[in-house]
Formats: C-alpha cells, structure tokens, sequence
C-alpha cells in the first residue's frame, strides 16, 4: 500500500473518492466476469476431455486396422492404394464471442457428395481392415475438427482468466488500498490544517482583545 503523490485539497479529496468508488464498482464486476470465465472455462475443459478421449480412441481403432492392413497387403500395394485421395474437404471459420472472447468454430464440406469418394482406390483389390480403417477416419474428421475448436476455446478463455485475475488483484490489493489511504491522508491533513486556523484565529483574537484593553 502507498499514498498517491497528489495535493491535500478538497477538490482533489473529491476526486479520489469518485476514483474509488468506480473501482470498487469496476472490482465488482471484474470479479463477476472471473467467476463465470471459470464457470465457463471448467465447462469447456470437461467437455474437451471427453471429446479428445473419445477421438484418441477412434484413432486407435485406425491404427490397429492399418496394422492389420498392412500385415495382409504388399507394402507396395497399400503405399499405391493411399498415394493419390479421392476426396477433399473445405473447411472454414467462424468466430463466436464467449463473455468478450472471440473463440472459433470449425466447419466444413466434402467436395465431392459421394461417400463412397472416401476411398481413394477400387475395394476389390484391398482388405477389409483398411477400408475399416479409412471409414472410421472418415467419420471421427468431424469430431478432429470440434476438438481442434473447443482446445482453441480452451486456450483462449484461460488466458483471459489470468487476465482478468491479474485485473481483479491488482484492483483488491493495489489500487483501492492506494486510493483509500490516500483519501484518509488527505482528511488527515485537512483537519490539522483546520486546526491550525482555529488556533492561529483564537491567538489573533486573543491579540485584537488585549489591545483593545490596552
């Protein structure tokens, strides 16, 4: 806690007071708006959670048919078979604002409509592990995308958890304690100069009597 380097006047008493009670109020509603990004912030983290496990499963799922695919293809055959895909996807952003934060949302299209234009070679010369394999990934691309959307959120609403914490400290334990010793300082000093006046009005008092007796 310091006294802020300002005159002891009335006016800049008043001022101060106007400055602490906005940054009590602005305390206030910063500590309002911490509270619900937490809210927010665990919210978003458990559902991150069960998205991401959800997709390292499927994707385990991809890597245990891959194996098998290649245990009963020719190396070469499975190489030539994934060389060139079929099918392509457009993706696009969009933002969306969670308590002042700009957090994004994924989406996207195939280009062809065709499931079947998932596969990227003919059926008739591969294994069932890998077709398995390719349609799992096919599936679990959107869930990839809403994770790689909700981790940004993730990201993004924890930084501006910290920030706001830093804000609502540094108004708790910096500025309102400034402002309110400040503000007892300058009453301080405002009554001893008071008193001073009435003592310096009592002894000229006093002198204007004793002459007038004299």
């Amino acid at each position: 806690m310091a006294i802020l380097r300002v005159n002891p006047t009335r006016m800049v008493l008043t001022q101060l007071k106007k400055r602490l009670k906005t940054a009590t109020r602005g305390h206030k509603l910063m500590k309002d708006k911490r509270d619900e990004l937490v809210k927010r912030f665990i919210e978003l983290a458990r559902g991150n959670k069960a998205l991401r496990d959800g997709v390292e499963e499927r994707i385990m799922e991809i890597y245990a048919g891959m194996t098998m695919a290649g245990s009963v293809m020719h190396r070469e055959v499975l190489e030539e078979s994934l060389m060139y895909p079929k099918q392509g996807v457009e993706a696009s952003v969009e933002y969306k604002n969670i308590m002042s934060v700009k957090v994004p949302s994924f989406d996207f299209k195939y280009k062809s409509p065709s499931s079947s234009d998932i596969y990227p070679y003919g059926l008739a010369g591969t294994s069932g592990e890998l077709d398995g394999a390719i349609k799992t990934l096919a599936d679990i691309f959107p869930m990839m995308l809403e994770l790689a959307a909700t981790e940004k959120r993730v990201a993004l609403l924890a930084e501006e958890v910290e920030k706001t914490r830093r804000r609502v400290n540094a108004l708790e334990y910096v500025v309102i304690p400034d402002l309110k010793d400040t503000i007892r300082y300058i009453r301080m000093k405002l009554d001893e100069n008071e008193r001073g006046n009435q003592t310096r009005l009592i002894k000229v008092k006093d002198m204007i009597l004793l002459n007038a007796k004299e």
